[in-house]
This record gives C-alpha cells, sequence and structure tokens, in this order.
C-alpha cells in the first residue's frame, strides 16, 4: 500500500510534465503565417481564400521606379534580378502580420501599390508562353506539387515567381501548400499567386502546360 502511495506522486508529476511539453510545442508551431514572414496572426492567412484580387493601383508609391533602363531587367524575361530588400520596405503592417505581402481576411491587398510603372516587373515579352486557362480566385484552391521559387507546378500547369519576390517564398512549402491564382491588374505578364496557409501572395509568371 506504501508503495502505491509513494508512486502515486511520481505518476501525476509525470502526467503534468507530459501535458506541459505538448502545449509547449503546439505554441511554437503556431498558426496562420508562421515561418520567416508569418507570425499567426488570426486575419491573415490559416486556409483563408480572398473573395477577389487587388483593385489597380492608384497611383505609384516612392519605393516605385519608372526606370526601365537594362540594369533593372532580369535575364530570360523574368523581370528584374533585384531584392526587396534594396527598397527597405516593411509589410508589417500590425502586429504579428508577416513581413511580406500578404492579404487581411477583410480582402485588403498589403503591398499590391506600385503601379503600372514598376521596372521590377517588366517582361520585354508578357504571355510569353500563353496565358493560364486554369480556374481563378476563391473556389479554385490547388496544391503545390513541387519545384521550387523558379519553377513550380500544381494541377498540369508550371509557374515561376518573380525574382524581386523570391526571398518572400522563404516559408512555403513547395510539396503542398494551397495556392489560388488571381489576376494582376497592374503588371502584364503576371498573376499573383496567393499561399492560403501563410496568407502571402508573390508575383507569379505562367510557364506553360506540364
Amino acid at each position: 500500500m506504501t508503495k502505491h502511495l509513494i508512486a502515486l506522486p511520481t505518476l501525476l508529476f509525470a502526467l503534468a510534465a507530459s501535458a506541459f511539453f505538448a502545449s509547449s510545442a503546439v505554441a511554437q508551431r503556431g498558426g496562420g503565417g508562421g515561418g520567416a514572414h508569418g507570425g499567426g496572426a488570426h486575419d491573415v492567412g490559416g486556409g483563408h481564400v480572398p473573395d477577389h484580387g487587388p483593385a489597380p493601383a492608384r497611383s505609384a508609391p516612392s519605393h516605385g521606379s519608372d526606370n526601365r533602363g537594362a540594369q533593372n531587367r532580369g535575364s530570360d524575361n523574368r523581370g528584374s534580378d533585384a531584392h526587396p530588400q534594396d527598397n527597405a520596405r516593411s509589410f508589417r503592417d500590425r502586429q504579428g502580420h508577416p513581413d511580406a505581402p500578404h492579404v487581411h481576411h477583410d480582402g485588403t491587398w498589403v503591398g499590391h501599390d506600385s503601379g503600372r510603372g514598376d521596372s521590377h516587373y517588366h517582361l520585354d515579352h508578357p504571355w510569353e508562353h500563353g496565358r493560364f486557362t486554369g480556374g481563378f480566385g476563391r473556389g479554385h484552391v490547388y496544391h503545390l506539387g513541387g519545384g521550387d521559387r523558379d519553377r513550380f507546378w500544381f494541377g498540369g500547369f508550371y509557374f515561376g515567381v518573380a525574382p524581386y519576390d523570391f526571398d518572400y517564398t522563404d516559408d512555403w512549402n513547395w510539396d503542398g501548400d494551397p495556392i489560388v491564382i488571381y489576376d494582376d491588374p497592374d503588371h502584364d505578364g503576371w498573376y499573383l499567386a496567393y499561399n492560403a496557409r501563410t496568407g502571402t501572395y508573390v508575383h507569379a509568371q505562367y510557364l506553360g502546360p506540364r
């Protein structure tokens, strides 16, 4: 009897410790955006799909550029090879939001405001590989089937991320993340690939059928 009484506190302590470590693991995994750019905010990502894409930008902010010279262009008709850090701009508009272009659950597209003159997304030959013929927006959620930021695929279609947006995909899972495609109203030759898990999006060029 005495042995059982002694063992009982030890058992209770072990159970409490197990519950503590399990809850800590869940907290570390977080939800919503997560990863390098995400913060797990309740109003960004987490599977939410916007009802519509962004409206055309009214005017280009100061971080945009009208210079379309060769020094801003990337190779192979892919857009500028510059990096977002060159502008030192932050997209973290609220505590816990990703430091990357993202969409609020109320439909606000944060970061898509540089306008048509943004040389980072200039293409010498827009729609060089044709136009995407799959479904757009809500009701057309695809899951990444592999690849990387240079070339990824889903549902029989190939896409490539604009070099200027490469860093915004650091926390994307190329083997399963849910992706939704929207039209880009400002930059010819580009679509917007929205990640429903992280709530972030990038400019993506259609590279043809798989």
